[in-house]
């Protein structure tokens, strides 16, 4: 592992944990008015899922003596497991939309699967054995810590209006 990266993912493992925490409170604490939104619930599972990658992702690079193709085959795995909780979501939502709601959902649905992509660019990159795929990784990190932020906000805040 190139120095510098082992702080990184330590940091990163800790912050998408606490979040996934508070959006678990989050949904717990309004999950009959979340429950009147058809595909919000779908929406809170995927942004979860999506933060658990991230420490996932993190613990895996955080194993010592790993070479990048063994991670980033591990990322590739993760990655996917994601992707398939992620789509699920998008069409749930997508489904349950109303007019004048659809593109909107489309919106967040394609933002969702977005924030995915640079895990398996960065995993691929890995697989070739270059170091280098782990700046897409990050890259991911970054993308979900705003989108899941942004669906904290409204599992928290906006749902209440």
């Amino acid at each position: 592992m190139p120095e510098g990266w082992s702080d990184f993912f330590v940091a990163n493992a800790g912050v998408a944990g606490a979040l996934a925490g508070l959006i678990i409170v989050a949904v717990s604490v309004n999950v009959q008015t979340i429950l009147k939104f058809p595909g919000l619930t779908s929406r809170a599972g995927s942004t979860i899922a999506s933060l658990i990658l991230i420490v996932v992702a993190a613990a895996a690079a955080l194993i010592p003596d790993q070479g990048p193709r063994l991670l980033g085959g591990e990322i590739l795995l993760f990655s996917a497991i994601v992707l398939v909780l992620t789509v699920h979501a998008a069409v749930a939502m997508i489904r349950a939309a109303e007019p004048p709601y659809v593109t909107g959902s489309w919106v967040k649905a394609f933002l969702a699967l977005l924030q995915i992509v640079p895990f398996g660019v960065g995993g691929i990159i890995l697989l070739s054995g270059s170091y280098s795929g782990l700046y897409w990784v990050a890259g991911g990190f970054l993308l979900i810590f705003c989108g899941s932020v942004a669906n904290a906000w409204v599992l928290l805040i906006e749902i209440l209006r």
